[in-house]
């Protein structure tokens, strides 16, 4: 990836930390980069494909490719990525949720879930829809805690997200399990 084309989404990741994913256009990130509107799209030909760049950039991050253990602990150490992710960038939530795994890295992310949930021996008809569960809880349970849904709750973060993680973590092994 190119330095200016790095630059750029770092600006873009820059503006949204600082005033949210809605403040993101090819107008603000030209100004915080120091050039005009039209030199962006040397890099990116829409806003569309701005927002697939970022959603790029933070699902490398994630970079599950180098989490081992058993399939359940590599679901964990990527769930726990995320929730880390999420608290730095509480806007991500958003962009995950709006935005298809149109990435070759998002869809890296995406199949990683899927191999793990067949590792688990869930039947093939049922993967994706337990991918869509993983990755809908993880979201959101990180969104959730990141913009303050939980604020006065009286319980420690961690502590819930691991618990409710183990109960997913049992529904898929449920479903890989041919005697239930």
């Amino acid at each position: 990836m190119s330095g200016r084309r790095q630059e750029i989404l770092d600006a873009a990741l820059g503006i949204a930390d600082r005033d949210g994913l809605d403040k993101v256009s090819m107008r603000t990130v030209a100004e915080a980069v120091g050039v005009t509107p039209m030199a962006l799209y040397r890099h990116f030909d829409s806003k569309v494909a701005l927002l697939d760049g970022m959603l790029e950039r933070l699902v490398t991050s994630l970079q599950p490719e180098y989490v081992t253990g058993s399939w359940d602990e590599r679901l964990t150490a990527l769930a726990h990525a995320y929730r880390g992710l999420a608290q730095r960038h509480p806007w991500s939530a958003n962009l995950l949720f709006s935005r298809p795994s149109a990435t070759p890295d998002a869809a890296r992310v995406t199949e990683f879930i899927y191999a793990a949930i067949r590792e688990a021996g869930v039947p093939e008809s049922h993967v994706g829809r337990l991918e869509r569960l993983t990755t809908t809880f993880v979201i959101g349970f990180a969104a959730s805690e990141a913009l303050g849904r939980f604020t006065g709750r009286p319980f420690d973060f961690t502590t819930e997200f691991d618990a409710d993680l183990a109960d997913l973590t049992q529904l898929i092994k449920a479903a890989g399990d041919p005697k239930t």
